[in-house]
């Protein structure tokens, strides 16, 4: 029993961390038919600010408040994703749609992108400019109306990027001198070490479960449930809804689809980053580290239906479970019994490696029979 409840806890972990990563990209792979293969690139962004941030809460400043630098991370990481994302969606993406196989060049091409910018820049200087571009698409947005509405509005929003630069360029100035490990760039792996109040274990109906994995769950749990009350209760989650099933109807109804667009993707991106500081927490954070999950968030957003929130949530859970299963080998030792010809097989697949291809390969029969995943998408466009 004990076994079990260890298993089931770890895979549940696992597929957390799917799990939010999987989120944004089912919502944005739903409404916009967008293969973003950069999704974990912008982990890794989120993985980077949880790292910085740890670093710049050590200053004596706020070292009294280094403790709940993790909280602060969380937010911060779905910012900095968020605005990439955006930013990634106005500039090259909107470009693109209905173009799925120029997207997915494009957006293979802007992951290798990311991945050479954290070897090569500073942390210090890839933070200034993070925070450039928040100015720079924001500060426009902060204008009243009539300075919007007028001829001159072009040299405001102008003079707002260079604005937006120059605070950027002191920022990362002021961060390289304050923090030396910030100086240098990334080329290596860094670690972020969890405060003191997630370290050790909290036993529950007498077996150890880390305190780092049960955050990481707790991460999960709110994440998911901010974005069902989002989708369900908010006037723009109703408007997603409504573009996911029906995007020209919804553009008829006088839905600005653009807007749309912007705000799913940039909270599919942020959700990327919040995925990011729950990658950080269980190993060392590197340029690939958020290519180690893509391939398995593209197979939960399919298996459990493009765009389903329900179907997500339970091919994350089960991926992940499976996983630990086969993966750890304690399938065999829940079943002791098992018959030879497939107990040979599970044994040969007991590894975390070759429990993914043996799941990703079931999957793939599971889709034969069933391409549209465990809950299809409906709507009128679906139908037709």
């Amino acid at each position: 029993m004990e076994l079990l409840l260890d298993s089931l806890f770890n895979g549940v972990a696992i597929g957390s961390v799917l799990l939010v990563a999987a989120l944004g990209l089912a919502i944005v792979f739903g409404l916009m038919g967008v293969i973003n293969l950069a999704h974990g690139e912008l982990m890794m962004l989120g993985a980077y600010t949880t790292y910085v941030t740890q670093l710049i809460f050590k200053l004596p400043i706020l070292k009294p408040f280094y403790n709940s630098y993790i909280i602060v991370s969380i937010f911060l990481a779905f910012i900095v994703s968020g605005v990439v994302g955006i930013l990634l969606e106005k500039t090259i993406i909107r470009k693109l749609y209905g173009s799925p196989l120029e997207t997915l060049l494009a957006t293979w091409g802007v992951s290798l992108i990311l991945q050479q910018f954290v070897r090569s820049v500073p942390l210090a200087y890839g933070t200034g400019l993070v925070i450039s571009l928040l100015i720079g698409l924001f500060l426009p947005t902060t204008f009243p109306s009539k300075i919007k509405e007028s001829i001159n509005f072009k040299y405001f929003k102008f003079s707002s990027w260079i604005f937006a630069a120059l605070t950027g360029v002191l920022t990362g100035s002021v961060i390289s001198s304050s923090v030396s490990k910030l100086s240098r760039a990334s080329a290596r792996n860094v670690d972020v070490t969890a405060p003191s109040w997630m370290r050790g274990q909290v036993e529950i109906i007498g077996t150890a479960f880390p305190k780092t994995r049960l955050m990481i769950i707790v991460i999960t749990l709110i994440s998911v449930i901010a974005i069902t009350l989002f989708l369900n209760q908010s006037a723009w989650g109703m408007r997603i809804r409504a573009v996911t099933q029906n995007r020209q109807m919804s553009d008829c109804l006088g839905i600005s689809t653009e807007k749309v667009d912007i705000i799913t993707f940039g909270i599919g991106s942020g959700l990327a980053g919040v995925a990011g500081v729950a990658v950080s927490l269980l190993g060392s954070v590197g340029p690939n580290v958020g290519g180690n999950y893509i391939v398995g968030c593209f197979m939960v957003v399919v298996l459990g239906g493009v765009g389903n929130l329900l179907g997500t949530v339970l091919a994350s859970f089960g991926i992940g479970i499976m996983t630990d299963l086969i993966g750890a080998g304690r399938l065999l030792s829940i079943w002791p019994d098992m018959p030879l010809p497939l107990s040979n097989t599970i044994n040969f697949f007991a590894t975390t490696s070759m429990a993914r291809v043996m799941i990703f390969a079931l999957i793939v029969i599971f889709l034969q029979f069933k391409p549209t995943g465990l809950f299809p998408q409906k709507g009128r466009m679906v139908e037709n």
